[in-house]
């Protein structure tokens, strides 16, 4: 019963650093697996500058090698410190931890995959744990209604451009011809496309003055194109945060601004943001640790 007990208990501590981040030791631990993270990208990126790799390959190649041990040291931690491994083994996190991690392994096996550590840069997302940005949500969610009320207004929009840039192009097409490089008409659809969104390649460009007269207009358009979007989603919001601030009343927004989550995780179903004081998980009803 007391090793069950002694078990139990250093499992709990080791998750509570592990997958939380309110505690002094959890965000230290967070903090010096985002520098692991980040020194893992910089040798991979070093690795491929092939002046540098002539010279310090074998510092490279180690170093890579002791971020990849104390990583699966952390995955399987991840995995023995929680009551259902699979939940974590197959949620996001789980998933990106488990194909960062690998990459090394593989370099056994297949020539050049090694270069898929960089994957390693889908960690940093954990530094959202940290900042605890998810107070921010709410914004989020407001911008995605938004984009979402406007996705017809934007899809008739995107149709009247594509016509736009179909015209547009049979017309260079007719004016410039083969000679001036518009060889085709989808080709100067492409082209017009380019224009009209002003990136401009430069990879094709009119010859005749007539050609050159189109561009200008089409060059013009452009600014006032890659605006309309814009007014149509800025609109949606304002109209989003208007609603939004006459569906609570005065203390409603007080109580939604006192409201104070953390970051304890279920040792159970891993669910994150518990209210402070919570006795037990809002998801699953299992009881959380408390130090």
């Amino acid at each position: 019963m007391t090793t069950n007990n002694t078990t139990s208990n250093w499992k709990d501590k080791l998750h509570e650093i592990i997958y939380e981040a309110d505690t002094p030791a959890g965000k230290l631990f967070d903090v010096v697996l985002l520098i692991f993270i980040i020194a893992s990208i910089v040798l991979v990126m070093l690795e491929s500058v092939k002046t540098i790799d002539a010279r310090y390959h074998n510092i490279l190649y180690y170093g890579e090698w002791v971020v990849t041990i104390l990583f699966s040291l952390e995955y399987i931690a991840r995995i023995i410190t929680v009551r259902k491994p699979w939940k974590y083994i197959f949620s996001f996190y789980g998933i990106i931890d488990f194909l960062s991690t690998i990459p090394m392994y593989l370099s056994f096996i297949l020539a050049g995959s090694h270069a898929l550590v960089a994957l390693r840069a889908l960690r940093l997302l954990r530094v959202f744990r940290i900042l605890k940005l998810a107070r921010y949500l709410g914004a989020s969610n407001q911008l995605a209604s938004a984009i979402k009320a406007s996705r017809a207004k934007i899809a008739v929009f995107l149709f009247a451009v594509l016509i736009a840039a179909v015209i547009f192009g049979t017309i260079m097409y007719l004016v410039e011809g083969e000679a001036n490089g518009f060889t085709n008409i989808p080709k100067s659809v492409y082209w017009c496309i380019v224009t009209l969104t002003t990136v401009g390649f430069g990879d094709i460009a009119p010859q005749t003055p007539l050609g050159q007269l189109i561009a200008t207009i089409i060059m013009i358009l452009g600014y006032g194109i890659i605006a309309v979007p814009t007014g149509i989603v800025s609109a949606e919001y304002t109209k989003a945060s208007d609603d939004g601030d006459k569906k609570f009343s005065d203390e409603e927004h007080k109580h939604i601004k006192d409201l104070n989550l953390n970051t304890q995780s279920c040792a159970n179903c891993l669910a994150e943001s518990h209210q402070d004081g919570a006795q037990y998980c809002y998801k699953c009803g299992f009881e959380l640790h408390h130090d």
